[in-house]
């Protein structure tokens, strides 16, 4: 959650760092810069695993090394017939997509599901090493073993046997950490090892408040003079002038009830709480709690280059959550430990020792193989036995570089291709440097594509409602006639924002799912855009002020609706339960530097015409709207979603999913519309079943749709052969699904 924070702390140092050239090279007598072209990337944590990886930066760097199982097309829908090739239409052009392997899905009449990967037979690492069904077991049992804490979640899907494989253990480090520190029970440990335990995380937890001041001194949130607890009330934990770091990480440690890993995952500046530990390690492996099986009777070997996976149910975005790295056998497990016939997988159950080991030393059947990581920069040579081919460019490199650097970077011949923040600004610039003035140009050429993801205003509907109802009409009109207000202003505000980089959209899911409504669909509509009884507020040929005046009109309407006494065109009181006056968080930098903050404003403004009061809360510290969102007091803030490729709706809308506080709907209606939208494949039926799920989050006015921002892929050139990089780059499919192709001039 404070990932919001991180991201603003991020530019502010950007912006006071000072550019520094020099094209990086690495010393060999190979090295060629004619035959080098350089990425710029962020700062990396040098978890290059396709285990354990974390960061973008890092992923930028496993994908170059390593290959997926299946890739996505332009449209974002995975390939399944990638060894002989897939045809489909974007933008009006054909496009054929291979991959490394072929997936055939059937659901059978008992309701299980059959995933069927085979493939391709001409798939090699780096060192000349088929990859073949073993390497995909060993990746799976890897991903699914009961002490893997990455990100990838294969082990949550209802693959047949997995349950009765991830019972009965767990990691020594889960155990200890839920025990605590006075636990008495040394049932599974000695008290040696327990005392260990706590004093490494003790000094970890100092290594930890340390690491978050010198990020908040760093950004300008804190003196190096203040006392640690003035710093880390910036981070949400004050303390008096006289605690230390090991004060704050107590009150740290019992606000999350000693749950280490929530702590670390929602805290961390730089640094996790376990990287700052002396011996991690130690505790990572598993301690037998129980009786578990010794594989998953739904990962079964059905030939030399084939895998079947078997669902106990129809998982619709299971295709998605098991498109897994396939990481070779022989480089990060055993082979002499691997013998599926006997329930061996290339390493010790419970220890995946052997596969952390070479985190930072990443090997595959990728692209590129990896050479070095030296003065913040990534070397990786060609892969010769690529499939696809050898890479037109024998070196490439991933150069970590702030973000004043992404532009003028290439124009000083430093970095060959970047991925700068895009904004009006930005764009301006980047048009500066080219001779016709425009963003694709003889230095540089810009590529545009919609970000996964959108901005989005929030009404959480158990704090702005009427009476004791959050679902009853009268809270929903009461929502409505806010909502409507902020809606009138997000066409001019956005634009004045962001120019052509950023367009409004009316429902909450980012255009770049194919679940998103089109214009060009006949029950398409304006979010908000009609009164108390249904009907258009706005006419053609409107203008804005007109539109302003017609909103604000609509708003009186709804506030009549819920309750509210409307007299002479105000609103003069309020129906019990519902106030006169509601807050809004934004994390505007206190200056207002948000693309909502404009739209917020003029609303909060013109709702002060007719007697209502929308407090705006301009934030100098984000942390702060997520403090009081994770309390669940908020009432209205503005924020950004990011969406995965798969558009199940569980995890912010379903009453049981991870967000669902954020909204509060706790509707049965629509936990059913989210699960139904799971039980099929058939993407014409899900879109059906979430356009009514979508309409449904419309209709109860807890979300505002906003904005659908752009991403920009920046090119030299100058310098890079742009008929190279591919056409009709999307979100799903730019540059680097053909990192191979790329090539200078």
């Amino acid at each position: 959650m404070k990932k919001v924070f991180l991201v603003t702390v991020t530019l502010l140092l950007a912006v006071s760092m000072c550019f520094c050239g020099g094209r990086t090279e690495k010393k060999t007598a190979e090295d060629d810069s004619k035959n080098i072209i350089v990425f710029a990337n962020n700062a990396m944590s040098e978890k290059f695993s396709p285990f354990f990886q974390e960061s973008v930066p890092d992923m930028h760097v496993v994908d170059s090394t390593t290959i997926q199982l299946l890739y996505p097309n332009r449209n974002g829908s995975l390939v399944y017939k990638g060894i002989e090739g897939e045809t489909t239409s974007y933008n009006g052009t054909n496009y054929t997509y291979t991959g490394p392997a072929n997936l055939v899905v059937t659901e059978n009449k008992d309701g299980t599901v059959f995933y069927d990967y085979t493939l391709r037979k001409d798939l090699k690492c780096s060192d000349g090493v088929a990859l073949t069904a073993d390497d995909m077991i060993f990746s799976l049992y890897v991903y699914c073993d009961p002490t893997y804490d990455g990100s990838t979640s294969v082990y949550s899907l209802p693959i047949l046997g997995m349950e009765e494989y991830r019972s009965g253990m767990e990691s020594l480090f889960s155990l200890l950490s839920a025990a605590g520190r006075d636990n008495k029970d040394f049932t599974y440990w000695d008290k040696a090892t327990q005392d260990a335990f706590w004093a490494d995380v003790d000094q970890a937890g100092v290594k930890f408040v340390r690491d978050i001041c010198d990020y908040c001194i760093a950004a300008g949130y804190g003196k190096a003079e203040d006392p640690v607890g003035t710093i880390m009330a910036n981070w949400g934990f004050p303390a008096d002038a006289s605690a230390t770091e090991a004060d704050i990480f107590k009150i740290m440690y019992d606000a999350y009830e000693g749950d280490l890993v929530t702590l670390s995952d929602t805290e961390k500046a730089n640094s996790s709480l376990t990287a700052l530990m002396n011996d991690y390690s130690t505790y990572t492996k598993g301690v037998k709690t129980g009786d578990s099986a010794d594989y998953v009777k739904g990962f079964q070997k059905t030939g030399d280059y084939s895998v079947r996976i078997v669902l106990t149910e129809v998982n619709a975005p299971a295709a998605d959550l098991m498109d897994i790295y396939i990481a070779p056998l022989h480089y990060y497990g055993d082979k002499a430990q691997y013998d599926y016939k006997n329930n061996k997988f290339g390493f010790p159950k419970g220890d995946l020792s052997m596969i952390r080991a070479k985190t930072r030393v990443p090997f595959g059947a990728g692209p590129y193989k990896f050479v070095s990581y030296e003065n913040k920069t990534v070397y990786l040579e060609a892969n010769p036995y690529f499939y696809k081919g050898a890479p037109k460019t024998k070196y490439i490199q991933w150069k970590e570089t702030n973000s004043q650097e992404e532009v003028l970077g290439i124009t000083q011949g430093t970095i060959d291709i970047s991925d700068p923040t895009v904004s009006k600004d930005r764009l301006e610039q980047i048009a500066s440097f080219n001779s016709n003035g425009q963003i694709t140009g003889d230095k540089l050429a810009t590529y545009l594509v919609d970000y996964n993801g959108y901005g989005y205003i929030g009404i959480n509907a158990q704090n702005v409602k009427v009476g004791d109802d959050r679902a009853s009409e009268a809270s929903k009109n009461l929502r409505k006639a806010i909502a409507t207000v902020l809606c009138v202003y997000r066409d001019v505000v956005i634009d004045s924002y962001y120019g052509n980089a950023a367009s409004v959209i009316n429902y909450p899911i980012s255009n770049c799912s194919w679940a998103a409504p089109q214009k060009s669909d006949s029950d398409y509509k304006v979010a908000f855009s009609t009164d108390v009884k249904g009907n258009p507020i706005y006419k053609a040929g409107m203008t804005e002020d007109e539109k302003y005046a017609a909103a604000l009109n609509a708003s009186l309407g709804f506030f009549e609706a819920a309750g509210y006494t409307v007299k002479n065109g105000k609103v003069t009181a309020a129906p019990a339960g519902a106030k006169m006056a509601y807050n809004l968080m934004i994390a505007g930098d206190g200056v207002g530097d948000h693309p909502s903050f404009g739209i917020v404003s003029q609303a909060s403004e013109a709702l002060s015409k007719i007697g209502f009061t929308l407090i705006i809360d301009d934030l100098t510290d984000s942390a702060k709207l997520w403090d009081t969102i994770n309390g669940g007091t908020h009432e209205l803030w503005c924020a950004a979603w990011q969406a995965t490729m798969d558009p199940d709706m569980f995890q912010i809308y379903h009453t049981d999913g991870g967000s669902s506080y954020h909204y509060n709907i706790d509707m049965p209606e629509l936990d059913e519309l989210v699960v139904e939208g799971r039980t099929s494949t058939n993407q014409a039926f899900r879109k059906a079943i979430y356009k009514e799920a979508l309409d449904y989050i419309v209709d109860f006015a807890v979300e505002v749709p906003v904005y659908q921002r752009q991403n920009g892929h920046l090119v030299s050139s100058d310098r890079i052969d742009i008929n190279s990089v591919p056409k009709d780059i999307t979100t799903y499919y730019d540059y680097y699904n053909e990192l191979e192709n790329l090539k200078l001039k």
